[in-house]
């Protein structure tokens, strides 16, 4: 098949662009409100954009709570969200009042940062703190502006243990989520490895 993205009439139930665009890594994201209430969101428009320094990013449609309150205090935590915690990951994505706390919604205890306010999520198998970089609005050909993109820094890892074997992380075990098409997922359970030529 052959469609037009502009207009978009692929004539199938539902726009396949996110179904084609996969897996996506799922960034749990945790914040603190300027009065201090917690939130925690998933964001499957997600990932890491560089490795020195470590920078990440998640795109926000709208101008949701995370994004609003990354822009006002300047942090947030990158939870790993697992098979373990799919429920939760599930329940924390409602939406819901901005007075409203994520973890206590979805019954996730927290855990401290080491170098931000915002909490972690327990049971995660993996956490970035990160500091805010800069918001960039994603802004189309024709003036729409839907999306926007933040980028933070990277200020500290924590990694469960139980997951490095041999001085590798054994990311197969901690079964991360990723976001499919629809109302998709897959887990990562399985691994194969590709040297590159040369």
């Amino acid at each position: 098949m052959f469609y037009d993205a502009k207009t978009n009439q692929h004539g199938l139930r539902h726009d396949p662009f996110k179904a084609l665009i996969v897996p996506r890594p799922i960034g749990w994201i945790s914040t603190l409100s300027a009065d201090g209430v917690l939130n925690l969101a998933p964001y499957s428009f997600f990932n890491g954009v560089s490795t020195d320094p470590h920078i990440l990013m998640f795109a926000s449609a709208g101008r949701k709570d995370s994004l609003v309150n990354v822009e006002a205090t300047g942090e947030f935590v990158c939870n790993l969200a697992s098979w373990d915690q799919r429920d939760q990951m599930n329940i924390s994505s409602a939406t819901v009042a901005r007075e409203v706390d994520e973890f206590s919604l979805a019954g996730l205890a927290t855990l401290p940062s080491q170098n931000v306010k915002p909490p972690r999520v327990a049971g995660a198998p993996a956490h970035l703190e990160c500091v805010y970089l800069q918001t960039v609005p994603m802004v189309a050909r024709d003036g729409r502006h839907v999306y926007d993109v933040v980028f933070g820094e990277v200020t500290c890892i924590h990694i469960d243990d139980d997951f490095i074997v041999d001085g590798i992380l054994n990311t197969a075990a901690m079964k991360p989520i990723a976001r499919l098409g629809y109302h998709d997922y897959a887990v990562v359970d399985e691994v194969f490895s590709l040297k590159r030529p040369g």
